[in-house]
């Protein structure tokens, strides 16, 4: 994340804080993220210097005005204005950190060979609760060759245990 990004990712929060719209705008800001990444075409379109500044935030009042709040659209045709709507994911990782960091939650990461069921997810959920006195919010990836992983937080220890050519590899990382 670049220093841009944790400036105005974090401007925007505090507004957000401060005007009780914090869960709004996160919110909002994934499922625009969302939209980013699945179409690359349209944020590469929204900073395209070869269109005028006042097309590219037309744009973004099309697409986000009557469905976003009001500050994340004006933030995003600021950072058109600005040059700098690719800038928009690393602004949404400084919102969420911040986020998070004043809402006592931890995002956690879990690794299985098989995706895990609702119910699994819940206890495990509560384990993890348990364990770091956080809220967890917790990410399901699956990869075929590792069995256990779990980490909570960025700074936080985790286990690892993978089967590789027939051996088992467990560790306890820090990370």
């Amino acid at each position: 994340m670049t220093k841009t990004a944790r400036v105005y990712g974090g401007s925007l929060y505090d507004l957000a804080a401060e005007e009780k719209l914090s869960d709004v705008i996160l919110e909002e800001m994934e499922e625009i993220r969302k939209i980013f990444r699945e179409t690359p075409e349209y944020l590469h379109l929204l900073g395209e210097p070869s269109i005028p500044k006042k097309e590219r935030t037309e744009l973004i009042e099309k697409a986000f005005g009557a469905q976003a709040e009001r500050y994340l659209v004006n933030f995003l045709k600021l950072l058109c204005d600005k040059n700098l709507i690719h800038e928009f994911a690393g602004c949404c990782e400084e919102f969420t950190r911040r986020y998070y960091a004043d809402n006592n939650i931890a995002e956690a990461s879990v690794i299985s060979a098989v995706p895990l069921t609702d119910r699994q997810m819940e206890l495990l959920t509560a384990k993890l609760e348990k364990m770091s006195g956080k809220k967890v919010k917790l990410v399901q990836k699956t990869d075929s060759s590792v069995l256990v992983y779990r980490k909570i937080g960025h700074t936080e220890s985790f286990f690892f245990l993978k089967k590789t050519h027939g051996v088992d590899d467990c560790r306890v990382l820090d990370g």
